[in-house]
């Protein structure tokens, strides 16, 4: 241990976001990192516990799990940090985490949440302590290298190129396996490239990522569907064994009336279709092919993708923006009814997106406990608004206020209302049968496709969404199964 009792007298510090009138004039990184010297002191408030729930990624018994699903070793590399072993402490994190890169700027933190620390005093900084890890390592000539596959090695198709898709063909090549990551997009990456805006995620990291996996004899074969017959034959005859990393990409619709008109119209638009919009425009060059300038934006959904919606509908000139959710209003910390640690806090928090728009816009952009009635059309068919209701949650389920149907001048419709599950065209192209809640059938305490001999499922495919470090955990777990299966 580096430093006994550090956190007795060292204060959490965590890294800042660029101001708010600075960082929505652009669509670069969003926040400032420690220096290394201060990311060292910070490492050192670990209290190196004996039960590191941190590490845990299990839950505590809990409705609301947290630690991290990796089970990343985070007190020993905290320790490293602090003693300034940099290399050494990208070697212990590389053990557990393949893409720290990824996570350490999109993962919501889950280990911050389980840490001791936290159950009486603000938790250690651990996310920022494997950003400066993967930057310190990045720039030091990048993650240790692994031979190539050897001639004759097995061959394995990974379908999908998120998350999930790079993290197992990046494990399945480094234990000696021919790799090809197949992907219907002109990039790589999926959910990493075109899901997250790259003020969060600038692309330049995912794109380096496959230049690293391409130079350690990974393929990636782009703008190729596997839900087509030919293709979907193809790497089945092939291939040893296929991989379906195609995350859960059909996104979750309203009930509301005019719903499929909105859509129809090109006023409604769901979340991940708007974000891919901008971020082509931003990587191509020219004007994105749905954009919020100039009109009253309306996001329904109150996660991470809606937040991410609202930051890139600043960005774009919104005439004005407004963020609905349909549970109520979360509690504020140490209120009543709070979550405790070390289960997740559901806890109220506003993200960049939010604060950019309030203060922006002059005020609140969020109302809780709305269920959306109906989307309006003008006379020329284009969407002018919504009719929404409050709801009264008090009973503990939802119940329309009286009187409070009203309406709000909306122009483009965001829907950011999750997903229902990974898009049925590949799975069964691939011969992948459909199980509990439209999820592929697998068997029984196994990644492997029911009634297949060589197709596996892995990350939010197999589970439904999730975040992305549950996808990259699951992903690895798969790898392992399929390395064990063609004897890696």
């Amino acid at each position: 241990m580096g430093r006994p009792g550090a956190y007795l007298s060292v204060g959490r510090r965590a890294h800042e976001l660029r101001p708010v009138l600075e960082r929505t004039r652009d669509y670069d990184e969003l926040y400032e990192q420690l220096s290394p010297e201060l990311q060292r002191e910070q490492a050192s408030r670990c209290m190196m516990c004996g039960v590191a729930f941190c590490q845990a990624g299990t839950g505590f018994g809990g409705a609301r799990p947290s630690g991290c699903p990796l089970h990343n070793l985070i007190p020993e590399w905290n320790d490293l940090v602090w003693r300034g072993l940099w290399r050494e402490a990208a070697e212990r994190l590389a053990l557990t985490s393949p893409l720290p890169e990824f996570t350490s700027r999109v993962c919501p933190a889950l280990c911050e949440a389980a840490c001791n620390l936290g159950c009486h005093d603000e938790p250690e900084t651990i996310h920022d302590n494997e950003r400066a890890i993967s930057d310190w390592e990045w720039a030091h000539g990048g993650p240790r290298r692994f031979a190539p596959a050897a001639e004759g090695a097995p061959r394995v198709a990974v379908v999908g190129s998120g998350p999930a898709g790079l993290a197992a063909a990046w494990e399945l090549a480094r234990r000696g396996a021919h790799v090809s990551v197949v992907e219907r997009a002109d990039r790589a990456g999926g959910l990493l490239t075109y899901g997250i805006p790259n003020m969060k995620l600038p692309k330049d990291v995912v794109a380096r990522r496959v230049r690293l996996m391409e130079e350690l004899g990974v393929e990636f074969v782009l703008g190729t569907d596997a839900a087509e017959r030919d293709v979907a034959s193809g790497l089945l005859a092939g291939f040893d064994a296929v991989v379906v990393a195609v995350g859960a990409r059909v996104p979750r619709g309203l009930s509301a009336a005019g719903f499929e008109e909105g859509l129809a119209a090109g006023g409604v638009v769901f979340a991940v279709d708007y974000l891919e919009a901008s971020t082509r425009a931003l990587l191509d060059g020219g004007e994105p092919a749905v954009s919020a300038a100039g009109l009253d934006v309306v996001v329904i959904g109150g996660g991470d993708t809606g937040n991410d919606c609202l930051g890139t509908a600043v960005r774009q000139g919104a005439r004005s923006v407004a963020q609905l959710e349909f549970l109520p209003r979360p509690a504020d910390p140490g209120e009543p009814g709070a979550v405790r640690w070390p289960e997740w806090p559901s806890t109220l928090k506003t993200d960049y997106g939010q604060a950019e728009a309030i203060a922006l816009m002059g005020g609140e952009c969020r109302s809780w406990a709305v269920d959306t009635r109906e989307v309006l059309l003008g006379a020329d068919g284009a969407v002018r608004g919504l009719a929404v209701a409050d709801l009264d949650w008090s009973d503990g389920r939802p119940e329309p206020v009286a009187g409070s149907v009203r309406e709000l001048p909306a122009q483009l419709v965001l829907v950011a209302c999750g997903f229902t599950g990974p898009e049925r065209a590949v799975l069964e192209a691939l011969g992948v049968a459909a199980g509990a809640r439209g999820l592929p059938a697998c068997e029984p305490g196994s990644h492997r496709a029911a009634g297949t001999d060589a197709v596996y499922v892995a990350g939010d495919a197999r589970t439904g969404s999730s975040l992305v470090v549950s996808a990259i955990a699951d992903a690895m777990a798969c790898a392992g199964e399929v390395a064990a299966g063609l004897g890696l």
